[in-house]
């Protein structure tokens, strides 16, 4: 947590471990209790707890750290008030690490454990605001990319097992450096974090129950006191601090703070370590009395918006204690928004009884906004004590892929037992595979043929680009592939990730431009943890990419995986992505633009290339590919503005003959098939309603989710399909290409995407028949042709061609496919060069 100051934190921990009185008539105790005085070879005592030096020899942790160095800052620095002196102690002293060192902590009991850092910057040792570090709990990261520009206190929820608890401090590179000033490390309440049945919410609605929170680190990302002040530790049990929601809110007039409740708090629902008194005594409620102020929103409401990580699943907590209502609150009912999923709050359905404290906890998927909007509003048909109102809310980070000790531990005892016993059959297996690969090398010819051959980034690389086959046949790509790049390469390409070279960033991580030492450019997708993406997506990417090549996809240049870095390196597109050039967000330019500059001929070459691309993903090899995240910002556009198809993180491979496969819904919001959505069925016809929805982006150059347009404006598909029923979809495109698309054109071309928007699979076209669709609105554009209304049924163009036919690739390898698709081109011109434009199609 970022939004508090150094004076704050020192003010707060004169008398920070000081449990409340009520905690002790609690089942709860903390049988594994670390307080660490980081950088420092005594203790210090802090009302009732002590921290321990962490250079002394007792206390149940150990220090392993190599180049490490205890560094202080004098108190005459500090020139704090005489009662803030206890805690400047604990501040005065940090540790910093120049290398990879760990803390290692005896733990006794199985559970959810607190685990806290605190960072203080100061600058006695060359300014500790210019450390950049990771740290990693069982070597599995829990805080990446981390800069401490000013005072911090970070706090985890972690899953731990009797045994060894490690925490890894490791410098960024080898110019950074790490550091911390005090270390907490307790065991949480029993069942404080929910394991299952916890609703799971996405954009506008929940997707069903997420099970297995206790799986997963939990990072406090924002822990808030709605209608109140700061809470210290001091006062709350787990030793928690609580900030003001003002900075949060995003239209004052809408709220105010209620008084502060001085009586009884009935807890039933939510205990004390839940959250404090200090949380639920105080609260925003509607202010009515401002409702008609021009600076509030249309529907009167209160919203809030939270600096999240994008794409990334968090643990939402909000609180409630109805000390709003006077006697009764049998009839008191409101709405609770989070983003725009709706759910009805009843406080009476909890507890018959005002001031009785309760929370509910989400599950919540965030969108690539980086901010996530909470909100609370009365319901529209409440007649009775119409009011809404908010104590507290807590959100907290679900950090994706940890790799907890227990499992890798029993692997490693389970492999040490039986190792030696199975050591010789194991060399003996090894050799007769290899003997066997030897020979079906002889026998079948692999997936990259000559054309496909990568030009070296570099000399001196000893690994080789192979293909190997499983028992089924099918082709599985080496992750080696000869394509690793050493990270050494990237910083020199990036200038060690220069800021200003970050040219985007999306649900895998930051986007940078580079140049390799052999003068190529490329683009570097970084990984992040908590953007949504992680390993298995990095694997997916690179499987997909080794096996495909295709010119209207992005080429995979080469791959990083070294340390924590998961890094993709692709071929520069010069042009961008294909929304940079058809609208830009106010936030995102000063220079914001209201439609395109491209001309309708491009969009529409555009369009048909990146058909192309699907149509290669969906029938190029034996194993069709599905995209799952087909959007304006995964199509790029090279200097030619030749379009290709990029970021296949999320892509699934399967077979042909298969019509769906039930799967977790991923993707982008506004561009999801909603029978996929609803049914949890994927399929290639998914591919193809998220491309008739970047059909419409291209049309009408703007968002295809836009909350700050009229409640019937805000979905463009739906906005755009009402018009197409009407047959005036004339009326809502780009401005800049008014009179400029020829009528039959767009005819057509509305035709295309209202069956590429069917509700339902079954009912669209394949993304062959869109491309060849789109061919044909092409030359309706650049053809001066009055069209029959017969025409404007029909489905396939090639139906009343003869001469020309479509050439099955279903059944293809993809080497094969490859070398069709470039015989026959789909080129613009010659799929119409025997067709006959003054008659039927």
């Amino acid at each position: 947590m970022e939004g508090f100051q150094p004076l704050k934190i020192l003010s707060c921990l004169s008398v920070w471990f000081l449990f409340h009185s009520s905690a002790s008539n609690s089942d709860y105790t903390l049988p594994d209790i670390y307080f660490i005085n980081c950088g420092s070879p005594s203790n210090v005592s802090i009302s009732s707890r002590t921290f321990i030096g962490d250079e002394s020899s007792h206390g149940g942790y150990k220090l392993s750290a190599g180049n490490s160095e205890a560094v202080e800052e004098p108190t005459t620095n500090y020139r704090p008030a005489a009662n803030y002196l206890p805690a400047v102690e604990l501040y005065r002293t940090a540790r910093i690490f120049s290398q990879s060192s760990s803390y290692m902590f005896d733990i006794s009991q199985n559970g959810t454990y607190v685990v806290r850092f605190h960072f203080f910057p100061f600058s006695s040792w060359g300014n500790l605001s210019k450390a950049h570090f990771n740290i990693s709990a069982y070597e599995s990261p829990i805080l990446s990319n981390f800069i401490v520009k000013n005072s911090s206190i970070q706090d985890f929820f972690l899953p731990v097992s009797v045994g060894k608890l490690r925490i890894d401090f490791v410098p960024f590179d080898e110019h950074s450096f790490a550091f911390a000033n005090a270390i907490e490390v307790f065991l949480a309440p029993t069942d404080f974090i929910p394991d299952s049945f916890v609703p799971h919410v996405s954009g506008e609605r929940q997707k069903g129950e997420y099970n297995g929170l206790l799986r997963s680190p939990l990072h406090v990302i924002h822990r808030i006191n709605v209608g109140g002040g700061n809470i210290t530790p001091d006062n709350d049990t787990l030793l928690r601090y609580w900030i003001p929601d003002d900075d949060y809110l995003l239209y004052k007039s809408t709220a105010k703070n209620h008084d502060i409740y001085t009586g009884t708090l009935n807890r039933q629902e939510a205990t004390i370590f839940d959250a404090p008194d200090s949380v639920y005594r105080t609260a925003k409620e509607m202010n009515f009395d401002n409702n008609n102020d021009n600076s509030g929103p249309n529907t009167f409401n209160m919203t809030w918006h939270f600096d999240v990580r994008n794409r990334a699943k968090h643990l939402v907590r909000v609180h409630f204690c109805d000390i709003v209502s006077n006697t009764t609150n049998e009839f008191t009912k409101f709405n609770l928004y989070i983003y725009n999923f709706t759910q009805e709050i009843y406080p009476w359905h909890f507890i018959e009884q005002t001031a009785a404290p309760f929370y509910i906890d989400f599950v919540v998927d965030s969108d690539d906004s980086g901010s996530m909007s909470i909100g609370i509003a009365p319901k529209s048909d409440s007649n009775k004590n119409q009011t809404a109102f908010l104590n507290g809310v807590e959100i907290m980070e679900v950090i994706d892929n940890f790799d907890p000790r227990g499992s890798h531990s029993k692997r490693m005892n389970l492999f040490i037992i039986i190792g030696p016993c199975v050591g010789g059959v194991v060399l003996v297996l090894v050799i007769l595979a290899m003997f066997m690969f030897c020979l079906k090398r002889r026998k079948w010819m692999p997936v990259e043929t000559p054309d496909w051959q990568l030009v070296p980034l570099y000399g001196g690389s000893s690994h080789s680009r192979t293909t190997v086959r499983s028992t089924t046949g099918s082709a599985h790509a080496d992750l080696n592939l000869g394509l690793k790049v050493p990270f050494s390469e990237i910083l020199y390409a990036t200038r060690k990730f220069d800021t200003k070279l970050m040219i985007g960033e999306g649900g895998f991580g930051k986007v940078y431009k580079g140049v390799l030492r052999n003068g190529a450019k490329v683009a570097m997708k970084r990984s992040e943890p908590g953007h949504g993406q992680g390993r298995p997506e990095f694997r997916r990417e690179i499987t997909v990419l080794s096996k495909i090549r295709h010119q209207n996809l992005v080429p995979l240049i080469g791959y990083c995986d070294e340390r924590d870095e998961m890094i993709l390196v692709y071929e520069f597109m010069e042009k961008g992505t294909l929304r940079d050039h058809l609208y830009s967000r106010k936030e995102e330019s000063e220079e914001s633009t209201l439609g395109s500059k491209l001309s309708w001929d491009q969009r529409l070459h555009i369009c048909i290339g990146a058909a192309k691309g699907l149509d290669y993903l969906h029938t190029g090899s034996s194993r069709a590919i599905i995209h799952r995240d087909i959007k304006s910002t995964n199509i790029l556009l090279d200097e030619h503005y030749v379009a290709k198809v990029a970021d296949f993180g999320l892509s699934r491979l399967d077979q042909l003959d298969q019509t769906h496969v039930t799967t977790d819904v991923k993707g982008s919001f506004g561009y999801l098939d909603p029978e996929y959505f609803r049914c949890f069925q994927l399929s290639l016809k998914s591919d193809v309603y998220s491309f008739g929805v970047v059909l419409l982006e291209v049309l009408c150059a703007r968002p295809v989710i836009d909350q700050s347009l009229p409640r019937e404006q805000v979905n463009l598909s739906e906005w755009a399909m009402s018009w197409q029923r009407k047959g005036e979809l004339d009326k809502i495109v780009d401005p800049l290409l008014v009179g400029k698309i020829n009528v039959n054109c767009l005819r057509k071309y509305g035709e295309i995407v209202e069956k590429c928007l069917q509700e339902y699979g079954v009912d669209r076209p394949s993304m062959v028949d869109v491309l060849w669709d789109l061919e044909y609105c092409l030359k309706l554009q650049n053809t001066a042709v009055v069209r029959e209304p017969y025409e404007d049924s029909t489905t396939d163009v090639g139906l009343s061609l003869p001469v020309i036919q479509r050439l099955p690739s279903a059944s293809l390898e993809i080497g094969e496919s490859e070398l069709l698709h470039e015989s026959y081109g789909y080129s613009d011109g010659e799929v119409f060069s025997q067709l006959k434009l003054d008659g039927a199609r």
